[in-house]
């Protein structure tokens, strides 16, 4: 179950269909920034949505807008830094611990694949401290996820840990509520 888009190149995306992307791009190449009807999600913001590696950097190549927000004013940054495990995901790792730590292996490559993706997008002129309809920025949304490998990159690309969302909570302020204290580490020695 997920989203299902009006436009075939977001759904493509969503669906991490490097073929059909191909095909879309090819029979008219602006359709690469094109905007869902109902959500504003553009392709990439799509493949960010589920962390489609092949997807984001397919799109990259062809010069995807990582600027444009959907209709909750949040850009492709926004959701790769959301990125988490789905109950799936969790679900496989409990049931697989035991077995030769195969779980552990699924959740180290898991975690890897977000911080590849959030390294892609990062390399892009993307703007590391847009907020969204909530006042969040990609740095909240990885604070408040514990993702202690995306943070620090975040922070490499200078991401403000000061600006306050709509509930007048910081990064720094999120971390120290969910009491992350690596977190709160590496926020206070960037600031």
């Amino acid at each position: 179950m997920g989203i299902l888009y009006s436009e075939p190149m977001c759904q493509a995306a969503y669906d991490d269909d490097v073929h059909k992307l191909h095909e879309l791009i090819s029979a008219d190449a602006r359709n690469v920034n094109v905007q869902d009807k109902r959500t504003g999600d553009t392709p990439i913001i799509a493949a960010c949505r589920r962390g489609h590696l092949r997807s984001v950097k397919y799109l990259l190549d062809y010069n995807a807008n990582v600027s444009i927000r959907n209709k909750k004013e949040r850009t492709c940054l926004h959701y790769a830094a959301r990125r988490t495990f789905s109950f799936l995901d969790y679900l496989m790792i409990a049931i697989l611990m035991p077995i030769l730590l195969i779980g552990y292996l699924i959740m180290v490559e898991k975690q890897r694949k977000n911080v590849k993706l959030m390294e892609f997008l990062l390399a892009t002129k993307v703007d590391v401290n847009a907020v969204d309809y909530k006042g969040n920025t990609g740095l909240h949304y990885a604070c408040q996820r514990k993702s202690q490998r995306i943070v620090p990159l975040l922070l490499q690309k200078n991401a403000d840990v000061s600006i306050q969302n709509k509930t007048s909570e910081t990064p720094l302020d999120i971390a120290q509520r969910l009491q992350f204290h690596k977190i709160v580490s590496m926020l206070m020695k960037s600031n």
